[in-house]
């Protein structure tokens, strides 16, 4: 990779951090319920109306298997562009947008599994922290797109 800046969107977890190019988020959006889907996978939690469209809610701590507590009114949901579609990602903390030297963004390891692979563009090691930097364009499989979209 050669030197050069990217912006990137930062925010946690449940306590984690996380990352992705803000050229994959279309806005952030403060929380609001949405309504269950029947027979919808797990980490669906369901759909909101967005600009006059159905917007399907996803929780990558549930799609990643982490263990997560419920917080809800702080929580944010950002926008994520893939492909024609767009997705909503709910995330507890969204805490800066950063320029970062594509220099200081390392490989995940070979020890990451090769699933999680598909959606971790790497590991961005900034203030002492390690940020995990997602490809949210690739977070759904063709399969999961179909299930939800």
């Amino acid at each position: 990779m050669e030197n050069k800046e990217i912006k990137v969107l930062i925010f946690s977890i449940n306590g984690e951090y996380y990352a992705t190019d803000i050229m994959e988020v279309e806005r952030i959006l403060g929380y609001e319920e949405t309504t269950k889907l029947p027979d919808s996978p797990d980490f669906m939690l369901g759909v909101i109306n967005y600009e006059g469209a159905i917007l399907p809610i996803i929780s990558l701590a549930k799609k990643f298997n982490l263990s997560s507590q419920e917080k809800v009114n702080d929580s944010k949901i950002i926008v994520a562009k893939q492909d024609n579609n767009k997705i909503g990602i709910i995330v507890d903390v969204v805490s800066e947008v950063k320029d970062i030297n594509t220099k200081d963004i390392e490989n995940a390891p070979e020890i990451a599994a090769k699933i999680s692979k598909r959606y971790i563009k790497g590991l961005i090691k900034i203030d002492k922290k390690i940020i995990i930097f997602l490809n949210l364009a690739t977070i759904l499989t063709e399969e999961e797109k179909n299930l939800i979209m």
